[in-house]
């Protein structure tokens, strides 16, 4: 399946929750990929508004691929590399004693960890406990020698995430939009 190709970003889009990154995506595939909200499958849905997201990515595992894909073009990765070991990447889907970590990342000047779970739709409280899980020294052995931090990226947050997340300094949350465009592939003068 095409997953596709950040080719444009922007930082400090102010919407209705605050700030956000707006990625403008060419995506192979995407009616693969992506779900358009509808209230029936025979319904099409209305167009969005400039604040409402167009989709969410159909699977979570949609998101962590795409994620993975592009990570270079994104600000997590401008500060971090997904763990890797003897050249091979392991930071993705890493498997610790209380379950497998979305994607574990290294900071470019390797003093600290980065757990990043992800969550396709909206994220509440309880993800907070399942990232705080993964932070902790009970995981493997190596994160115990340097500090970890963590990051939630999702479609949406809710009150009781945005409290939870005030309650712990390093854990923050990053919501994601999808930018989708039809883009003309051959075109005429």
């Amino acid at each position: 399946m095409g997953i596709g190709k950040i080719i444009g970003l922007e930082d400090g889009v102010q919407t209705k929750s605050g700030s956000a990154v707006r990625a403008t995506v060419k995506v192979d595939d995407a009616d693969l990929i992506l779900q358009v909200p509808s209230d029936s499958p025979s319904e099409v849905p209305a167009a969005p508004s400039a604040d409402t997201p167009l989709s969410s990515f159909a699977l979570e595992k949609h998101l962590e691929e795409f994620l993975v894909a592009n990570w270079a073009l994104t600000e997590l990765g401008q500060r971090y590399d997904i763990l890797e070991e003897n050249g091979q990447q392991i930071g993705q889907q890493f498997r610790t004693e209380t379950g497998p970590v979305d994607l574990l990342a290294i900071s470019k000047d390797k003093s600290h960890y980065l757990v990043v779970e992800l969550k396709r739709d909206r994220a509440s409280d309880a993800v907070v406990g399942q990232t705080l899980r993964y932070m902790g020294c009970g995981g493997p052995a190596f994160m115990c020698r340097r500090s970890v931090r963590g990051v939630i990226v999702a479609l949406q947050g809710d009150a009781r995430l945005e409290n939870a997340i005030f309650a712990v300094p390093n854990l923050e949350f990053i919501r994601y939009e999808i930018d989708f465009r039809l883009v003309e592939a051959f075109p005429r003068d």
